[in-house]
């Protein structure tokens, strides 16, 4: 079981690691903190929160929201949690539990609702 505080146990970890980029033996920069910024990720699907209400503990949410763009571009989700099957328990999310945000509707703040342009608005 994960630590409290930690989404992922030890032993989760352990699996995962090798399969993420940013390790020192990949080419280019090395990951600053993979494991926390992986949690941030499984915090975040798992409470259906927007990038800006997560904790503090993960750092600045741009800076959490930006890896996690360019880790999807690359296809590191796919390979770590799908290629080889580490952590299949945790990537199940139960969409009954996850509430969709205030703003997650799409309308604009303050928007008002507009008559309709058809004959029957004449």
């Amino acid at each position: 079981m994960a630590e409290h505080g930690r989404e992922l146990s030890d032993e989760q970890w352990a699996r995962l690691e090798p399969l993420l980029p940013g390790k020192p033996s990949d080419p280019g920069r090395s990951g600053t903190n993979n494991r926390l910024f992986v949690e941030a990720v499984l915090w975040q699907a798992r409470n259906g929160a927007r990038w800006r209400d997560r904790p503090e503990r993960f750092g600045p949410w741009n800076s959490v929201f930006v890896r996690f763009r360019r880790w999807t571009r690359v296809g590191a989700w796919e390979r770590a949690f799908l290629a080889s099957d580490p952590l299949w328990e945790w990537t199940v999310v139960d969409t009954t539990i996850v509430r969709a945000h205030q703003h997650a509707a799409g309308a604009k703040r303050g928007a008002q609702a507009q008559p309709s342009a058809g004959p029957e608005a004449a």
